[in-house]
């Protein structure tokens, strides 16, 4: 065989490699889109496997801790993981960095976990037991889940593919295997303690790129570190209305949070592709160049998720109540009665989701303002629809935020920035100078 390398014609590969960084790049978005696939096919699979295995009352008690894992979870994100995959440099600097937050989350997850074990313990019940538990297992899965960003700040896709699959694997049979009207605290300790094979993985995945890396944790505590702005974001726009139907569970009716959260996984497909445009949208809308294309590609992708929204509801809508129960047991009639509201909400979060990728990319402070006055409109308009109409009141005040969210971000993103109404005015003035002044 001959040692020389092939022709670089019209039918070889460039000299300088482009294919295979091509090639490179298209297998870490399609191993970072399964990733997010897997994980997002857990949470799915968790709650319908606890729907399935509880009692109404058992999932509303399970819903509400788990509620309280996905804000501390998002928080985590915010303020460690999205902060990490902006991390520059090379890969002992950036082997260092991921070992830094790993410890970080740790810490931040021990701290947190002892007053929930504290408070649960205090409280006693299915409820408090089932806190106590997710007090236990915090650490283990918040840093399991943020590995996954240590490994997409490593350029490492597919390692996190790999841990997160694993993660699936060994979650939905060690739920499954439980018995029927299994205790919260069951089933919370047993979803947390499958987190520990693919942490392990996870770990040893990682260890390659942080043998011998320093660990700096006072970093994370400095002021204007710039997960505090991320973190305060995903306050104002996530968090603040998960914590209001956490608060309505456990201040008014824990049904209606089992509720909720029922109807809303059954949307979990839609919510794999929200977190993918959020993900992917930003950097594709860039590089069509001005604002008029990347707007109408924006508008014609939200269009494209709202009907997406609307046809998965009236396919939900449609189904038996026999196969409702087979995916939601207890649960199903209590969530089928909000399957318009949700669907609706899902339908123009598509939309909102959209606008707030193009304001990401045209005008990048703008989404703050958006995300913190509606998100509050929001949570108002919750609490008053279940003053008014129950659960499913609350449903439709969820729906009408999200509508009034999206109304304002689409406004946003269609006006012009100061330096566009400037510019047109500019070159109107030169079209049309004015008859009385002197040329």
């Amino acid at each position: 065989m001959s040692d020389r390398p092939g022709p670089q014609g019209p039918e070889g590969p460039p000299a300088d490699g482009r294919p295979v960084v091509r090639s490179r790049l298209t297998g870490a978005v399609a191993a970072s889109v399964l990733d997010q696939a897997a994980s997002s096919l857990t949470n799915i699979l968790v709650l319908v496997i606890a729907a399935r295995v509880s009692t109404t009352t058992g999932f509303a008690a399970f819903s509400m801790v788990y509620l309280t894992f996905t804000v501390l979870l998002g928080l985590n994100v915010a303020y460690v993981g999205q902060a990490l995959v902006l991390e520059r440099g090379d890969e002992h600097a950036l082997g260092a960095a991921c070992r830094s937050a790993v410890a970080f989350t740790a810490c931040a997850a021990c701290a947190a976990g002892g007053p929930l074990l504290l408070g649960g313990l205090l409280a006693g019940g299915r409820q408090g037991g089932a806190f106590a538990a997710l007090g236990l297992v915090l650490p283990l899965v918040l840093v399991q889940d943020g590995l996954r960003y240590a490994f997409s700040a490593l350029r490492r896709p597919g390692r996190a593919l790999a841990a997160d699959t694993l993660r699936l694997l060994c979650v939905v049979p060690a739920l499954v295997l439980q018995p029927q009207h299994a205790t919260p605290a069951r089933l919370v300790a047993v979803w947390g303690l499958s987190a520990v094979p693919a942490l392990l993985l996870g770990l040893g995945l990682l260890r390659p790129f942080a043998t011998g890396a320093a660990v700096r944790l006072r970093g994370y505590l400095r002021r204007g570190h710039l997960g505090m702005r991320f973190a305060v974001e995903f306050c104002v726009g996530n968090a603040s209305s998960q914590l209001a139907v956490l608060a309505l569970g456990l201040l008014a009716d824990p049904l209606a949070v089992g509720a909720l959260r029922g109807a809303t996984t059954l949307f979990g497909p839609l919510n794999v592709l929200f977190t993918s445009v959020n993900a992917f949208g930003p950097p594709v809308l860039g590089r069509l160049g001005g604002r008029r294309a990347t707007t109408r590609a924006a508008a014609a992708l939200g269009a494209v998720l709202a009907a997406l929204g609307l046809g998965w509801a009236a396919v939900l809508y449609a189904l038996p109540a026999s196969a409702g129960r087979h995916i939601l047991g207890a649960t199903w009639p209590s969530a089928a009665a909000l399957l318009p509201a949700t669907g609706g909400q899902y339908a123009v979060m598509g939309l909102g989701t959209c606008a707030l990728v193009t304001l990401r990319v045209l005008t990048p402070r703008a989404t703050l303002s958006v995300q913190v006055v509606f998100s509050l409109l929001t949570v108002v308009l919750m609490l008053t629809g279940y003053r008014v109409g129950g659960a499913s009141g609350a449903a439709w005040g969820l729906a009408a935020g999200s509508a009034l969210k999206a109304t304002a971000a689409w406004l946003r993103v269609l006006r012009p920035r100061p330096a566009e109404r400037a510019a047109r005015t500019g070159v109107s003035a030169a079209r049309h100078p004015d008859p009385d002044g002197v040329s």
